[in-house]
């Protein structure tokens, strides 16, 4: 479940100075505070921040959507040096792109008790093209040191008049004063949206406007030449404006195991509904689900490019004519297609240069792999469908709005079920997507434009199941093997870090990450076979895993593979907890004790779970002669944990981790 918005006001009234907002109006108080005083935490804070979103109408062209920025950052230390670069996203469709211009840009320092001012330059303003359809204006401002402040301001013009950015309110460092304006002609009717965790109500008014049309008229002939009379008129209408003013917003901090912060920013998403002009019929825009399908759907882009078969007909042909069990041909088509087109790390839902094009340069976006595949699938006669995906970083499709999605699935309907395919990479599976298109529920789309929900989620478990047998020698070193066997998710990201990368640096990063590991006879088996789960195996040896005291020893006899470090920290949390999906970690480690020592303690076996299944753990450990067995078991049964199970959620995971270090002790015969 979609968690609960709580609500809550913004009620802190500490003013440490007098602030004036007006650009360039920077004070000695600004540049000697050393620390938020309501976050000493923060290595940066947004002094002020302004936005104006608003539409102008120019004669000739039209209404075009407008927005001017304004913004004041305090840099405290260091680490909020990023702060001072700021990029900006431009949009632009076929001759239609937005404008950024009228930057203004300062940095200020207090040196010997004066302000100091650096103006930023054209050469410290660099654009360059992102994609086909995102341009990047990007400026680094001069002069940053501890304690400076920089401000900025720029105006971005749009010929998108439906497409409004989302009025965010709610950033990873603090606001100490925030105004956010939107004003609307009534031609245009908006639906807001809102979502996150704070108290966003705007202050709504009423103002008259009007547009001046200029005339030009030519009369006369004959020996007294042409004249030309000048005439304007105007046309009246009324602006509805909503206004935002907020002070000391509290950061929004990333969280451990947070599909996308941007799903709890508070935010307002000004959708269009539909325009009215003057004697004009009404144009509704996206306003349900089933309208945002059937727009998605009818782009050439999609479901034109979706219709093709010809291009790969002869090709398919000649790999499943002889095949008639259905999932073999899944299996097929799904493989041909992996080996024939390679993802360009594009995301789309649209096709950028067509299915035919990225089959003959055996190259294309997301849209083109796998709208190819949805085509080819149901060309092999199954029930095959393409699926509308929101990535992880795209954020959860709360209302409906063509932008909610931007990624696309295959989904096949069988007999028993269903199937999830993503052919984007070359390590997935059926039913295990990439991780980036795990996030909550896909839309699947059918031929006229009708849709329904289906989870993203896999059922099935991934697993990684490790072993190892080592020797504990006196002074407290081990040597030994280890093997894992990986499946499902587990098994494509290893195989993605495995294969793509030179065999020695990936060893070199497996010893780092355990901290000097010495690995010898390294081994990989299944890593190009996806039927089967990827085995890695090697020998190691690893110094100091022990703790020599006297004439006895202490170790964990999980020894490097303990968990140290809980990842849940918060003493509350809003947000539901999100794996990923579901998973199983099993560790079977057979420890031989070095000779002439006896156990003197050993912890206890002991097992526990989650609040209504969600996960368990369990910790077996057992001795015989000089041998100690020890089997520890954790399994996360939910790919989503409610916020609501939070405290259970960080007690498990502290209780899991005092377990995995606690210690054997050893004392000598």
């Amino acid at each position: 479940m979609w968690p609960t918005i709580i609500l809550f006001s913004l009620c802190f009234t500490i003013t440490v100075f007098a602030q004036d907002y007006k650009f360039g109006k920077i004070s000695k108080e600004e540049l000697e505070e050393k620390f938020n005083p309501l976050d000493s935490s923060a290595n940066a804070t947004y002094l002020y921040k302004n936005r104006k979103t608003f539409y102008e109408y120019r004669e000739g062209v039209g209404f075009e959507l407008i927005t001017e920025i304004h913004e004041r950052i305090k840099i405290y230390n260091k680490e909020g040096f990023n702060y001072a670069t700021n990029r900006v996203g431009l949009h632009k469709s076929g001759s239609d792109n937005e404008e950024m211009s009228s930057i203004k840009a300062y940095t200020y320092n207090l040196l010997e008790g004066k302000i100091k001012e650096t103006k930023l330059t054209k050469e410290g303003i660099f654009k360059t093209e992102k994609s086909k359809y995102f341009d990047e204006t990007k400026f680094t401002m001069p002069d940053i040191k501890e304690g400076s402040v920089v401000e900025f301001k720029y105006r971005i013009s749009s010929p998108f008049y439906w497409s409004v950015d989302d009025f965010d309110f709610q950033y990873d460092i603090p606001v100490k004063k925030l105004d956010a304006r939107f004003e609307a002609p009534e031609y245009f009717v908006f639906k807001a949206n809102t979502k996150g965790f704070l108290s966003v109500v705007p202050i709504k008014e009423q103002k008259r406007d009007r547009i001046i049309f200029n005339n030009k008229t030519r009369s006369g002939q004959g020996l007294s030449g042409t004249r030309t009379s000048f005439s304007s008129s105007n046309l009246e209408f009324t602006k509805n404006i909503s206004s935002y003013n907020l002070k000391n917003i509290p950061a929004l901090k990333e969280e451990s195991y947070v599909n996308s912060i941007n799903n709890y920013r508070s935010s307002v998403n000004y959708e269009l509904s539909y325009t009215k002009f003057p004697e004009s019929t009404v144009k509704y825009y996206s306003t349900t689900w089933e309208d945002v399908v059937k727009t998605i759907y009818k782009s050439p882009a999609f479901g034109t490019e979706l219709n093709k078969t010809g291009y790969y007909e002869d090709d398919l042909d000649a790999i499943i004519s002889s095949i008639s069990d259905p999932m073999k041909r899944i299996a097929l088509i799904f493989d041909f297609v992996k080996s024939k087109v390679k993802w360009n790390g594009y995301y789309s839902k649209y096709t950028s240069e067509g299915v035919k094009k990225a089959f003959k340069n055996h190259v294309g976006n997301v849209a083109e792999i796998n709208l190819m595949l949805t085509s080819m699938l149901k060309y092999a006669g199954l029930n095959a469908y393409p699926v509308l995906v929101s990535t992880r970083q795209n954020g959860v499709p709360l209302f409906p709005t063509r932008e909610g999605y931007d990624y696309v699935v295959s989904y096949v309907k069988l007999f028993d079920g269903y199937m999830l395919l993503d052919a984007t990479n070359k390590y997935s599976i059926p039913n295990v997507l990439p991780f980036r298109a795990l996030n909550w529920q896909g839309r699947v789309i059918a031929e006229k434009g009708g849709s329904t929900l289906v989870d993203l989620y896999p059922k099935e478990k991934s697993k990684n199941m490790i072993s190892i047998l080592v020797d504990l020698n006196e002074a407290g070193s081990l040597s030994g093997g280890f093997r894992s066997v990986k499946t499902n998710h587990n098994a494509l990201s290893y195989r993605a870090r495995y294969n793509d990368v030179d065999e020695d640096d990936f060893i070199e990063k497996l010893e780092n990450k355990y901290n000097g590991l010495e690995i010898s006879d390294f081994k990989v088996v299944n890593d190009k076979d996806l039927s089967k789960p990827v085995i890695e195996s090697y020998k190691f040896v690893k110094e100091s895993q022990a703790d020599v005291i006297g004439d006895k020893i202490y170790f964990s006899p999980m020894f490097f593979l303990k968990t140290t470090e809980n990842p849940f920290k918060l003493e509350k949390r809003e947000f539901p907890v999100d794996f990923g999906y579901p998973s199983i970690t099993k560790y079977r480690i057979l420890i031989n004790l070095p000779e002439g020592y006896k156990i003197e303690s050993i912890p206890e076996t002991i097992g526990y779970s989650l609040p209504d299944k969600l996960g368990m753990f369990k910790y077996k450990i057992s001795m015989t002669n000089n041998t100690v067995q020890l089997l520890v078991e954790s399994q996360i049964n939910q790919p989503i944990i409610s916020s609501l199970y939070y405290d259970a959620l960080k007690e498990y995971f502290k209780q899991m981790i005092e377990k995995e270090n606690e210690q054997i002790v050893l004392t000598k015969v």
